[in-house]
């Protein structure tokens, strides 16, 4: 029998995606199910990022884009950089691709190899253990529980490295907990990562935007590391724009160039009518991005208050992205009937399976003591699915 390659044999289905899928199944047997599992924010892209995209067909951009990037979307990248964050990049220094994702896995990809360590804080993105084992090396997991806001501390981060770390990965603001990391706290990151040169810091700002605290802090605004940070951000979350796959690196310049070389054999440049429409998210009005952010907050607040109210469940008051990640662990040993719940993937299914809201369990983000929910969606969808959740752990004796 023929099977598949070792490098796919080691990595992990997507959990995100399967429980969206188990819910999309539940739906099509008819089942009212509340999907908080996807990241993903349910506005509409803003009318004028559209018009760009139907005014780049109607104006032929149908050909091959070149492979880092039009020229005209990487100078967009590098004021906005300048302007929002006061970070100094030159063009040649952006990689644009077919979303944040692939901008992650391409660095990751070209900078690690067999044998070589790389930093992931947990909670962690589902998606970076999994790359930096495509990439063939070593993930050091550091765990960050919510009593210390899902942050890893400085005296932690330097206990994790060793001679063979060549990268840590950082995301604030952070999925799947929605902490963000303070300017004071980056900096004291940014101490440790000074002093072994190494290290390469790869920062994903993909919600950038959606951040209860008021500016976002880069690691990349500190002279010490900058040489050595790769800032990754695109559209998908500020401009609600998941679908049109546009993410970007600013990076060192030999970074850059090796992401530009591995990208040209493997996917090529990202979707030219994409990139037209990127164009004008970052160099037309802003005002979306606030009015999103607002939303996003009323409904973080709402979420905090709904779930303070259910017992048996820790949960901290993230600063940005839109989830929240409630420790849940004093359910798991229970019983619903029959049913035990064993863990968090068993209380994910019994919550989507009896109460039909899907939600993630913590195993996939390096946290199996915890859920993660979306409220990405409605407020009438949010009080209903806390509403069910809050019945169906009631049930558990």
């Amino acid at each position: 029998m023929t099977q598949v390659s070792d490098r796919l044999a080691s990595l992990s289905p997507s959990e995100t995606l399967a429980m969206s899928q188990k819910s999309n199944e539940l739906k099509a047997q008819g089942i009212d199910v509340i999907n908080l599992s996807v990241g993903e924010p349910d506005f509409f892209t803003p009318d004028n990022i559209k018009a760009a995209a139907k005014k780049a067909i109607d104006d032929n951009f149908s050909f091959y884009s070149p492979v880092p990037g039009y020229m005209d979307l990487k100078k967009a990248i590098v004021d906005k950089l300048k302007r929002e964050n006061n970070l100094t990049y030159t063009t040649d220094q952006i990689i644009v691709s077919g979303g944040a994702k692939q901008s992650v896995c391409n660095v990751l990809l070209s900078i690690i190899g067999p044998g070589d360590e790389v930093i992931v804080p947990a909670p962690y993105w589902v998606s970076y253990v999994e790359m930096v084992k495509l990439a063939e090396g070593t993930n050091v997991i550091v765990p960050a529980g919510i009593e210390q806001d899902f942050k890893i501390t400085p005296e932690q981060l330097e206990a994790a490295i060793t001679p063979k770390t060549k990268a840590i990965i950082l995301c604030s603001p952070s999925n799947p907990t929605g902490s963000v990391y303070t300017k004071e706290e980056l900096k004291g990151l940014a101490d440790v990562l000074a002093k072994y040169p190494n290290i390469t810091i790869l920062s994903d700002e993909i919600y950038e935007h959606i951040n209860y605290v008021g500016a976002h802090e880069s690691i990349a605004q500190f002279p010490e590391v900058k040489e050595r940070v790769v800032v990754i951000n695109g559209v998908s979350k500020a401009y609600a724009m998941t679908g049109w796959r546009i993410g970007f690196i600013a990076a060192p310049l030999w970074i850059a160039k090796a992401c530009n070389k591995l990208q040209g054999q493997y996917t090529s440049g990202a979707s030219s009518i994409a990139q037209k429409a990127a164009v004008e998210a970052f160099t037309g009005p802003q005002d979306c991005v606030e009015e999103m952010r607002k939303a996003f907050l009323r409904r973080r607040d709402l979420v905090v208050n709904l779930c303070k109210d259910i017992p048996g469940i820790k949960i901290n008051n993230p600063q940005g992205a839109f989830y929240l990640f409630p420790e849940v662990s004093s359910y798991y040993g229970k019983k619903a009937g029959d049913r035990v719940i064993n863990d968090a993937g068993d209380l994910a299914m019994y919550i989507l399976e009896v109460g039909h809201v899907a939600t993630v369990g913590g195993a996939a983000f390096g946290a199996p003591e915890c859920l993660r929910f979306s409220y990405a969606t409605s407020d009438e969808n949010l009080i209903e699915a806390i509403r069910r959740i809050k019945e169906v752990l009631a049930a558990l004796k």
